[in-house]
């Protein structure tokens, strides 16, 4: 049989316009030669030929509800699969105007960057937390790791799968609580072009295009091409620029065959200024570090404003990836994928910091040399107070990835059970350098506190590498193994077994710059640390289906994570959970669920109840200070609901809730409240977005975030918040069609204009303000 589907925004070409409107001059001719003609047996059997059956299937696109997720591992539409995975189409990311991986996962609650960065760094890329552990490291794109400590753009992004609970029987040595994919644009067999210009706050300017090209249809062949570029400043921060652009080409072939071959190219280069965020004095829970100097509790806040760098500060990224897949299906229950990919990521910042601590912020006079020196302060007189940047960041480093995946799916019957299973093998080396520097200058002069001048420049700056490096290479060789079975009509098990075999080398050099040998007697010794050990991972769940559209499940799974290996740095301290002498930390979760589809599926709704527990933590010896043990454990528990699709006709909506107590059951206390909680987990998070589409083809939208209370971690600081405060945040989208290929949108951010803490710092010293009200409008035009 031959079927013709639709799809959704896909322009008819010339030939197309043409053969729709001979045929519908022609269907009357054709209707009244039809009552003349003889019978079909009759022409049938003058001719010898059969008539082929042709059907016309035409199906809506829901904008917002996936109905698989893209990794081939799960083989089952999501109702049916027993997880909690989360996915984000580009529909939806599009209204909202988003650009980055950390602005579309505001689409998932209590997922996000809280955390600000220690020491006087910041995290410059995706610094996620969820369910209360950094995911960071655990960022995937077509089913493959993504180093690289970098801030990712959606320019070529077709949906994000956020995938909660273990991840391990997945994709390896992972987080304890989930990981993130990311699913690129491919060529399609339709020509189209389409393109968003977007100008707004803060001088913002980007342009993103997207043309797919049909070469030749009879052998498959097509090709893809998203190019970006990017030149904004930060709506709420001043001197803080982001600027980038990138290329993404794809060739395909064999799309309508048996056999189909991609290659995929990614070039990025991002050339930014960082934020090292705003003092924390003024905020609530702030109190003078100093009990000499009371007063300071009682400042007023920073301007949310202010930036506390300098304009030579920078932030240089150039990320590429070349992707070869090869698909092909020996029969319609046997198909073999295979992933062939190299990447390279490096990043060079240099970041002008502070610790806000008691002898870093001036309001009388300073030591110099040993010699009080009057810095023009005024004790009453907040305006006169003064800040010292003492901290002077550098990160040049560079990541490397190659790795090849070989994914095998199969359909088979076992008397009454009916079986799809999937078996794979995984070859990846993974490799991290990072330089140590010299030259990077000194502030020898204060700056004012509320008003900081970015201007000023260090003294003595002449960045240049110093000879020291750390070098870490991470090989792993993993088979994996999954299978649902169906047990009649309402009965799945779903069961998964992966083994990593890795190995981890840590070198940490200090080298001549000039003559490339050791250093004299004298210097630090070189360390050169080595781990390796086989991981199991497994995972089980059993699933009842009340109706067709629907599933109730159970779910048990286990995670491993090896020491260093989501860190790429071993340590021989007895302190450090990256000591090779150490156990993998160990990860199991339990879940229970359901997942209902309703409205002919155009809407779902889920739920589920979890516990994670990660084991194997390294805890102080409270007796004897000296000796550590893996006796530590935590705890995550809480719900998650969510529901996205379509509620009526033109009425689209994506929501989510979870509540989560995150907390330390044996160990140390790590939040600064000293309270059992996990640091950078909301309790509750809200999140929600919907849209309608009026008769006249005016879209309105708009949507909500909540966060709750966040606690930060503890270091000894002293008078810092111990936590943030709860915030909400609504936002608003109007899109028109001024014709058919070309829609206006606009969008505006924070509403009410709240002030708030997206991210705080451990010591909390420093933090990130929320971005304040903002607009933006965009021309999408489509082809």
């Amino acid at each position: 049989m031959a079927f013709i589907k639709s799809r959704k925004h896909a322009p008819l070409s010339m030939t197309q316009h043409v053969g729709t409107a001979l045929a519908a001059m022609l269907l009357p001719v054709a209707a009244h030669a039809a009552e003349a003609a003889p019978a079909p047996a009759a022409a049938t059997a003058q001719t010898g030929q059969t008539l082929q059956e042709v059907k016309v299937l035409g199906a809506k696109e829901n904008d917002f509800k996936a109905d698989k997720a893209s990794s081939p591992k799960y083989t089952e539409a999501l109702v049916n699969t027993p997880q909690t995975i989360t996915v984000i189409k580009r529909e939806l990311i599009e209204q909202q105007g988003a650009v980055t991986l950390t602005e579309a996962l505001r689409n998932t609650p209590g997922v996000g960057t809280f955390f600000l960065g220690e020491n006087g760094s910041t995290n410059t890329g995706d610094a996620i937390y969820m369910r209360g552990f950094d995911t960071s490291g655990s960022i995937y794109v077509d089913g493959v790791r993504d180093v690289g400590s970098i801030s990712r753009d959606v320019f070529n992004i077709e949906q994000i799968d956020v995938l909660k609970g273990p991840a391990g029987t997945d994709s390896g040595r992972s987080a304890p609580t989930g990981s993130v994919n990311l699913s690129t644009k491919q060529p399609t067999l339709e020509n189209s072009f389409g393109a968003i210009v977007t100008v707004g706050s803060a001088k913002q300017k980007r342009v993103a295009a997207d043309w797919n090209h049909v070469i030749n249809a009879d052998t498959g062949t097509a090709v893809r091409l998203n190019v970006l570029d990017q030149d904004s400043e930060n709506p709420g921060r001043r001197e803080v620029k982001n600027k980038r652009w990138a290329i993404a080409p794809t060739v395909a072939f064999g799309l309508n065959g048996k056999t189909r071959v991609f290659l995929d190219f990614l070039h990025v280069k991002q050339d930014n200024v960082p934020d090292g965020g705003v003092p924390t004095i003024g905020l609530p829970g702030y109190s003078s570090p100093d009990k000499a100097r009371p007063y300071i509790a009682n400042a007023p806040k920073v301007d949310p404003k202010n930036f506390y760098g300098a304009t030579s500060d920078f932030d240089k990224v150039k990320a590429d990836m070349v992707t070869l897949r090869v698909e092909h299906d020996f029969s319609p229950t046997l198909k073999l994928q295979n992933t062939t990919r190299y990447g390279k990521t490096q990043q060079n910042y240099l970041l002008t910091g502070f610790m806000g601590r008691t002898e870093n912020l001036w309001t009388e006079s300073r030591m110099v040399d040993k010699k009080l020196v009057d810095v023009g302060a005024v004790a009453t007189d907040p305006s006169t107070w003064k800040l010292d940047r003492t901290i002077r960041t550098v990160r040049d480093r560079e990541n490397t990835i190659l790795t090849n995946q070989t994914n095998v799916t199969a359909e088979f019957d076992t008397g009454a059970f009916k079986h799809t299973m999937v078996a794979g093998l995984e070859l990846t080396s993974e490799k991290q350098t990072s330089y140590g520097y010299k030259g990077t200058g000194i502030f020898k002069e204060l700056t004012p506190l509320y008003a900081p001048n970015p201007n000023a420049q260090p003294q003595d700056l002449n960045l240049a590498r110093d000879g020291t490096f750390i070098d870490t290479t991470v090989n792993t060789q993993s088979a994996y193994l999954f299978d649902t079975v169906k047990i009649g009509e309402k009965w799945m098990i779903n069961g998964g077994v992966r083994l990593d075999r890795f190995d981890i080398g840590y070198s940490d050099i200090v080298l001549s710059t000039a003559t490339n040998k050791l250093l004299p007697v004298g210097t630090p010794v070189p360390t050169r640390l080595s781990a390796a050990d086989t991981l199991v991972n497994g995972k089980i769940a059993a699933l009842y289906k009340p109706t067709p559209d629907s599933s109730v499940y159970a779910m048990y799974a286990t995670s491993k994570a090896p020491p260093g290996g989501s860190t790429f740095a071993l340590s021989a301290s007895a302190s450090s959970a990256s000591n090779a002498n150490y156990e993998p930390q160990v990860t199991t979760t339990k879940e229970i669920g359901t997942k209902w589809d309703f409205l002919k599926q155009k809407l779902a709704l889920t739920a589920a109840l979890y516990q994670t527990v990660v084991k194997n933590e390294v805890e102080q010896d409270q007796t004897d200070l000296l000796k550590y043990y893996q006796t530590g454990k935590k705890q995550v528990q809480g719900i998650e609901i969510g529901v996205t699709g379509e509620l009526m006709r033109n009425w689209l909506v994506s929501a989510g809730y979870t509540r989560m107590n995150a907390t330390v059951e044996s160990g140390k206390m790590v939040s600064a409240n000293l309270s059992n909680s996990l640091v950078y987990t909301p309790k509750q998070a809200f999140t929600a977005w919907t849209s309608y589409t009026l008769p006249m083809g005016l879209k309105l939208g708009g949507g909500a975030r909540f966060v709750d209370q966040l606690l930060r971690g503890t270091d000894g600081a002293i008078g810092t918040p111990v936590s943030t405060d709860s915030y909400w945040v609504y936002d608003a989208m109007a899109t028109y069609p001024v014709s058919k290929n070309v829609d206006l949108q606009l969008n505006v951010y924070n509403l009410a204009d709240k002030q708030y803490v997206a991210s705080i710092n451990k010591s909390g010293y420093r933090y990130t303000p929320g971005a304040p009200r903002s607009v933006s409008v965009s021309a999408n035009f489509h082809f």
